[in-house]
């Protein structure tokens, strides 16, 4: 009996979140559908390891666009609608923000946020909240609109505010409420978790962001980010998804300017109608189109001109105390001596240290999720790519563990204790783990950049017209809904929306 079949509707590279529900979605309305994941495992980045019998978070740490269950969220609906059921845990917070003379837990909910920013800057409150009303209108029309798309004239009428801001900065739109420096910067900390400074950051993005998390919450799932796509895989195999682990793909196949299937590393040639490819543009049209002759000029102008996103660098450790007992208090910390994001985003450019943090204690959203009396802490910083790709094999060891001390050292200093004589499991990942692991280009985990040049409405606008070569779609961080896990869910579905109206486009023609 032949390991694959002789022809595949879909082939899917890939089985992180993306991959996954694209082959969800396809499957779901009938389509014969491969993953091949070069993995042991699905999940990509989406995953976890274990250290001393404990299970251990490797990426996450909230995921958005969830909702509780009686009013779910776009990804939170479709993770339902599969049948994915997966045991969302609320996290009890959206930041603790350390700041310079500023020291504030927020929590989700409009008012309830506002009140708070009012509490630590007086008289701040309507415009706050006044601000996160606009994000949620503009929220709200971005989820319509990538649904049911409109014209000019319809949305202008329909979507006031999405257009009215639409071609603004984040930066912009903040300085026109004119509030003081310090409610500014409450405002702030989510920057990290999209990369991009104020100044150059389109409106729109910062809506979405923070209507979302501060609207709604944010929420992790019981059994870590590997629940999700453990449980994602199971039901796609119910639904009739063949996964194959352990299969490298070299190749995407094409002629004539379509793709007809792909080659893995052992040699199996596969045929299929369309491929679905969680692997970066660069890589695709740089290493994987075969024939090379069969890449487009236009391809290559396109990923040259887009900018890689951030990477990620991270010192988990696994303590034995439980978290206050070290005078840890919220699950979510964002620690910087500035928040000027153009400042923040220079100095992600280097190799430390690192002015601006974000922590995580997992036990606060789930208090079971270390043995009793230990907690799990989490050190991160997003640093870009250019600065850790001159970084050699020879000085590697070197960068990796003073970087990861000026993390601790710091951290140790802000709660009094020092976190290395209580350290019962420590692990470091690097911008190399990440490209090691998940194959990402340059380690990058944002895939490209949200800029003002680079416009996710553009973006939108312009999709058509990068679908370069027929029957091959992208699926992944890099896709045009960008970086998080709820929205690498959001760019699978859309990969798989694509192919969907292809195949009904060509129905309609037959008829």
């Amino acid at each position: 009996m032949k390991f694959y079949k002789n022809h595949y509707d879909v082939i899917v590279i890939g089985g992180a979140l993306a991959g996954l529900s694209s082959a969800l979605m396809l499957a779901d309305k009938g389509l014969s559908v491969l993953v091949l994941e070069r993995h042991n495992l699905p999940g990509g980045i989406a995953t976890s390891f274990v250290r001393g019998g404990i299970e251990i978070e490797a990426a996450l740490h909230e995921m958005m666009s969830i909702g509780p269950e009686d009013r779910r969220l776009k990804v939170g609906k479709f993770f339902d609608d599969m049948g994915v059921g997966i045991d969302w845990l609320p996290v009890p917070e959206a930041y603790h923000a350390s700041l310079p003379d500023l020291e504030v837990t927020l929590h989700p909910g409009l008012e309830t946020f506002a009140q708070e920013i009012d509490d630590a800057v007086p008289g701040t409150y309507h415009q706050v909240l006044n601000l996160l009303k606009l994000c949620d209108s503009v929220f709200n029309s971005v989820n319509e609109l990538s649904i049911h798309p409109m014209s000019k004239a319809q949305m202008l009428i329909q979507h006031e505010a999405f257009v009215k801001t639409a071609g603004y900065s984040t930066k912009e739109v903040l300085d026109s409420f004119d509030l003081p420096q310090k409610a500014v910067d409450l405002l702030s900390p989510y920057w990290i978790y999209v990369g991009s400074a104020f100044s150059e950051l389109p409106f729109t993005i910062y809506s979405v962001l923070m209507a979302d998390y501060v609207g709604y919450g944010s929420f992790i799932p019981r059994k870590l980010s590997h629940e999700m796509s453990l449980k994602m895989a199971e039901r796609a195999e119910e639904m009739g998804v063949q996964i194959e682990y352990g299969q490298h793909v070299e190749k995407i196949l094409v002629k004539h300017g379509r793709a007809y299937g792909v080659r893995t590393a052992r040699g199996d040639e596969i045929h299929g109608d369309y491929v679905i490819s969680s692997a970066y543009p660069n890589t695709v049209y740089s290493k994987m189109i075969e024939p090379a002759r069969e890449v487009p000029e236009k391809a290559t102008r396109m990923v040259n001109a887009r900018r890689i996103s951030l990477t990620a660098f991270s010192v988990i450790m696994i303590l034995d105390r439980p978290a206050e007992e070290l005078n840890i208090h919220d699950y979510s910390i964002f620690r910087g001596d500035t928040m000027d994001t153009d400042e923040l985003y220079e100095n992600l450019a280097g190799l430390g240290p690192y002015r601006y943090l974000t922590c995580i204690c997992h036990n606060y959203g789930n208090p079971e999720v270390t043995p009793e009396g230990t907690c799990s802490f989490s050190i991160t910083v997003l640093p870009r790519v250019e600065g850790w790709k001159q970084v050699t094999a020879d000085d590697y060891d070197r960068v990796k563990h003073a970087v990861a001390r000026q993390l601790i050292d710091d951290m140790s200093a802000y709660f009094g204790v020092n976190l290395l004589d209580h350290v019962l499991e420590i692990v470091i990942e690097t911008p190399m783990t990440v490209a090691h692991y998940t194959n990402a280009w340059n380690g990058s985990i944002y895939g490209y950049a949200h800029t003002m040049k680079d416009h996710i409405i553009a973006r939108l606008q312009t999709g058509e017209e990068e679908r370069l070569i027929k029957g091959l779609e992208f699926a992944g961080a890099h896709a045009i809904s960008g970086d998080g896990m709820g929205p690498q869910v959001t760019n699978g579905r859309k990969a798989a929306k694509n192919i969907l109206d292809d195949i009904a486009a060509k129905e309609a023609r037959k008829k």
